[in-house]
């Protein structure tokens, strides 16, 4: 297939509107602004094998399909959820009768992360030859789903999903395309949370929209709610109630209250949010609000991420169900979100000071003679495999305390080694000093 195909007036929206030239093209600035990869590749007519990764809905097809317009090349499309190694031949075929006819092809893979690991591989010879152009495009992360071998061969451009100015943009040309009554401001404001930064589902709805409200001056959220039915109505992702119900699930959690929280979590499902958005937050709430008081709960919240992955809706639910118990009970601390906030602060504010000669890496005798890691003492061959006295601090800093664990669960223990550790520190520096010991105790 040769560049844009010829679009039917009866074609779906999504398709009618679907860009034609660079410059129609509405959101990923960060790609296709002045002087960006993809805007410089296009200008410049060269091609390159690339990957397209981004959510849904986000223009990956219409960008292979302009870049193949851009450099007059073949356009060739599979799909990893139908094609087999048989079609992936035949592509090269085509390819080869292209190139005789001095003509580039570009091969476009949608949802290639769908491809084994065999049927990625027959690529690889015919992308090293010159043969053709591969692009990929896929929701999943590449750096998992594709092949080294492949990716390797291909820039990854990361694609966006589109934000309000943009949605805004999109609908301002599907009315004029469709000639149809302006949205009220609430209304397009909750088309835009329904269509989560999807340019084709918000086309997809606002062209059924359009066609079940008729004659009327304006399409407010009464028609709206009547077109997309309980799907709108259940979970609004654009107002306050998506950010309040994640809030309140974060707080029930924080509050150890297991019965709130799986509330709120069975709120979040059944109003439609996508359990993978829920997953990186329960995921979050382990590290920041549990920590070390008990490390097992982010193994938990990953185990039960996993197990949603393998299930789906509804048998995984009942993991993060367990997860979100787990983490509502467990002993809370936030020490480390704590510290870690302050380290930032302090190594922004303080600049970069030298590592200290005892603390270099000395892989060659030049290194070594130079003083890299000199009189550096491996704590595995001192009394407890603890180094007393020894500094791993920049020289002339004075060691601040960022970490300070709090007297619940796992930190108790741990808050106890510290001090030990910081006693044992204190004693060897006395020694070298020649300084008395300090009395402690009764």
């Amino acid at each position: 297939m040769d560049g844009a195909p010829t679009v039917a007036s009866d074609a779906p929206l999504a398709e009618r509107l679907r860009p034609r030239h660079l410059d129609e093209v509405i959101g990923q600035r960060h790609l296709l602004g002045p002087g960006k990869p993809l805007r410089v590749a296009f200008e410049q007519g060269r091609l390159h094998s690339m990957i397209l990764w981004g959510p849904p809905g986000v223009g990956k097809t219409t960008l292979a399909r302009l870049v193949a317009g851009a450099v007059r090349a073949r356009f060739t499309v599979l799909s990893a959820v139908l094609a087999g190694v048989k079609d992936i031949r035949e592509a090269v075929v085509q390819a080869e009768a292209a190139r005789g006819a001095g003509q580039r092809t570009i091969v476009f893979v949608d949802e290639v992360h769908r491809f084994n690991k065999g049927q990625q591989d027959a690529f690889l010879p015919h992308v090293e030859s010159g043969l053709f152009t591969f692009i990929g495009a896929t929701t999943e992360n590449p750096s998992f789903e594709v092949n080294s071998a492949l990716l390797s061969r291909a820039t990854v451009h990361v694609l966006k999903a589109l934000d309000g100015e943009d949605m805004q943009a999109l609908i301002a040309r599907a009315q004029a395309e469709l000639q149809a009554p302006p949205l009220s401001p609430a209304a397009a404001q909750r088309l835009i949370g329904y269509a989560d930064g999807d340019a084709r589902r918000l086309l997809n709805a606002y062209e059924n929209l359009v066609q079940q409200a008729g004659s009327v001056p304006e399409l407010d959220e009464s028609i709206l709610e009547r077109s997309l039915g309980e799907q709108l109505r259940r979970y609004d992702k654009s107002g306050d109630q998506f950010y309040d119900t994640i809030s309140a699930l974060h707080k029930s959690v924080r509050g150890s209250d297991p019965d709130a929280a799986m509330y709120w979590l069975a709120r979040m499902l059944d109003g439609g949010v996508d359990p993978k958005y829920a997953i990186r937050r329960m995921v979050r709430m382990a590290s920041e609000d549990i920590g070390n008081a008990d490390p097992r709960a982010l193994r938990i919240t990953l185990d039960a991420a996993e197990t949603y992955e393998r299930l789906g809706t509804p048998e995984g639910e009942l993991a993060l169900a367990q997860a979100v118990v787990y983490l509502a009970v467990a002993p809370k601390s936030n020490a480390v979100y704590t510290a870690w906030k302050a380290v930032q602060a302090f190594v922004k504010q303080d600049g970069t000071r030298p590592v200290p000669p005892h603390l270099r890496n000395a892989p060659t005798q030049l290194m070594k003679s130079l003083g890299h890691g000199r009189d550096y003492r491996y704590a595995h061959d001192e009394p407890g495999a603890f180094a007393a006295g020894v500094s791993y601090w920049p020289d002339g800093l004075d060691a601040p305390v960022f970490y300070e664990p709090v007297p619940r669960g796992l930190e108790l223990r741990i808050g106890d080694k510290l001090a030990e550790l910081r006693r044992l520190n204190e004693e060897a520096r006395q020694a070298e000093a020649g300084e008395p010991p300090t009395e402690t105790g009764a």
